[in-house]
């Protein structure tokens, strides 16, 4: 039996959407991440609309997200994500550079689960994301509904 996790990971800097993917890979964290660039795109691959329309069902394990994100900023996707019925169980942890205290209050404010401020250097951003990944991918039970669990 595999565990079959899907990792959302919203992120429009290109850099670090190479540093996150490599520090999962560093870990082994061998689930799915799928890549979005910004809070519109994050929104339509959650309500599978539009590119995503076709996609299988179940939710993303987590959604790792990004602040400062174009079209529709991190906070907004958050609210919208944590005022849903169907999606306020799928936890959400904020992945910014941003030490604004106003952010991180406004964020556990909507609901957010975690809040990690992205560290520069990469061995420290190894270790937290192997942290992240592996209690929201790994080790947390998701309600049902969300990640599945796949027989295979």
């Amino acid at each position: 039996m595999s565990n079959f996790k899907r990792i959302l990971l919203v992120e429009d800097t290109p850099n670090d959407v190479e540093l996150t993917l490599a520090a999962m890979e560093e870990n082994n964290l061998a689930n799915e991440v799928i890549v979005v660039r910004d809070g519109a795109e994050a929104l339509d691959y959650l309500y599978r609309r539009g590119v995503f329309k076709m996609r299988s069902p179940g939710h993303p394990a987590v959604v790792l997200l990004d602040l400062k994100l174009p079209k529709i900023d991190g906070l907004e996707v958050l609210k919208q994500v944590k005022c849903d019925p169907e999606l306020r169980s799928v936890p959400v942890v904020m992945l910014t550079s941003s030490r604004e205290e106003q952010d991180l209050v406004h964020s556990y404010n909507l609901g957010v689960n975690a809040y990690v401020v992205k560290p520069v250097d990469f061995g420290d951003f190894v270790a937290a994301l192997k942290e992240l990944g592996l209690f929201w991918a790994v080790i947390n039970e998701p309600p049902p509904g969300t990640a599945r669990s796949q027989k295979g």
